[in-house]
């Protein structure tokens, strides 16, 4: 048997290094199973409560009737509906990893005006809450991927989606007078900025390894949203495939 310096048989202490190896790799390993574990867990949970057909009211399903409540309403939509509020961290997250990124949720922001518009005009978007649904599910999926596609892909993406989103916002005000529709308009607008804004600081800080204490990265917050879309998207497609009786 072969004896190093230290005295100790050649096998324990390689031994001892191939243990000491996996201790420091065991921060690493834990990290990523909680993250797939809570990702997981998150999905299962939505899935159980998602209801696609529900929609997203401030006002208990009352239609807003003045400046007041046309903005709380607008304020409480993107953030009451986990679909929407998933996706808009998810675009201020992707905002983080791109140069010139905050790009990525404007476009979506803006986009989604235009679906609320295009929805209060009277002219129908198939499949919207699938598409919702998808949207969450495809950008959490490009988050926890290695290379994600070049801003112009990402913005284009975020437009189509932010088409999809406006377009269900706009369930929630279709027939309000001008004063709640317009104040509606800008309470989403500006929760989204909001979100979305608060979302791409903590995304660069994380980047920039601020947090590295706790071991948080964006790779992992792409597979909790990846679970929420796949939750909403499967709860979705399931009530098209088996639409539930009316009555």
């Amino acid at each position: 048997m072969l004896l190093p310096k230290s005295g100790c048989p050649l096998e324990l202490v390689e031994f001892a290094h191939i243990c000491e190896l996996q201790n420091m790799n065991l921060p690493k390993i834990f990290a990523s199973v909680q993250s797939k574990s809570l990702a997981i867990a998150f999905a299962f949970s939505l899935l159980v409560f998602a209801s696609p057909a529900s929609a997203h009211h401030a006002m208990d399903g009352g239609m807003p009737s003045n400046f007041f409540e046309g903005f709380m309403s607008g304020l409480a939509h993107p953030v009451i509906g986990v679909d929407h509020l998933a996706f808009i961290v998810a675009v201020g997250l992707f905002a983080a990893l791109k140069p010139q990124g905050i790009f990525i949720p404007l476009s979506f922001v803006l986009s989604a005006m235009l679906g609320t518009g295009i929805h209060l005009l009277g002219v129908s978007l198939p499949v919207v809450e699938l598409i919702v649904s998808a949207s969450i599910l495809l950008f959490g999926i490009l988050m926890a991927m290695k290379n994600s596609p070049n801003l112009l892909v990402m913005v284009t993406l975020s437009a189509v989606a932010g088409l999809f989103h406006g377009y269900a916002y706009g369930e929630a005000i279709f027939g309000a007078q001008t004063t709640a529709l317009v104040a509606y308009l800008v309470g989403f607008t500006t929760i989204q900025l909001v979100i979305s804004s608060a979302a791409f600081f903590v995304g660069q800080k994380v980047l920039k390894g601020d947090f590295s204490q706790v071991s948080p990265s964006l790779k992992s917050a792409g597979l909790v949203i990846c679970g929420i879309g796949a939750a909403f998207f499967a709860s979705n497609l399931s009530s098209l495939i088996l639409p539930m009786p009316k009555g």
